[in-house]
């Protein structure tokens, strides 16, 4: 990266940081451009030059939270995916509270930002906030499992469509119920009595 992108990418963080800021004392209809510029430390034009609309910078402020997210759980993500290549598959599991605990507890500490991206679902397809999660954990875990290509999209959509409405259920509700309690849920509708809702409750 040379030093105009570099310059490039540390505007649009601080812009992303300062959108972050203001939602955390106003609504998202209420948060001005102008806001955003004087927090970043920037002019209107150069907001402009990066986005056509607030909107477009929620966008991307989603993106830059979800990659701080992956930074934060990469080593925990690596052992996942170096348990599932390894795991004897009569022992291995779809889904662990191993990687869906650490990913709640962020949503829950960036609780403001994915509830308006909740209320403001018009502005970009909701499910796609979560899918990276299940790109890294499904498609090796599918892999092991031997599942046909054609039916994979099938199989994600299913699990990611379900996860993530609980997921909204409980942002709707401020995230008053514990990380714990959010978890066990997602286990036992995955596999009620099973396996994967076992260690969940004892978890």
């Amino acid at each position: 990266m040379n030093k105009t992108e570099s310059r490039y990418f540390s505007t649009a963080a601080r812009m992303d940081e300062a959108l972050i800021e203001c939602l955390t004392k106003k609504d998202f209809p209420y948060i001005t451009v102008k806001e955003i510029c004087e927090k970043a430390g920037v002019n209107r034009s150069t907001f402009y030059l990066h986005y056509e609309t607030i909107d477009d910078l929620l966008r991307e402020c989603v993106e830059y939270t979800n990659n701080k997210c992956f930074q934060r759980y990469s080593a925990e993500l690596a052992d996942t995916e170096r348990l599932l290549a390894s795991e004897r598959l009569e022992d291995l599991v779809f889904m662990s509270p191993a990687y869906l605990k650490p990913y709640l507890e962020f949503v829950r500490e960036n609780k403001r930002l994915y509830q308006v991206v909740l209320q403001h679902q018009s502005v970009f397809r909701t499910q796609n906030t979560f899918q990276r999660l299940f790109d890294r954990v499904f498609s090796p875990a599918l892999d092991r499992f031997r599942v046909p290509a054609e039916v994979r999209a099938y199989i994600v959509h299913f699990y990611l469509g379900g996860i993530t409405s609980v997921v909204w259920e409980w942002l709707d509700k401020d995230c008053s119920d514990p990380v714990e309690t959010i978890v066990e849920i997602c286990m036992r509708c995955i596999s009620p009595g099973g396996k994967e809702a076992g260690e969940a409750a004892n978890g």
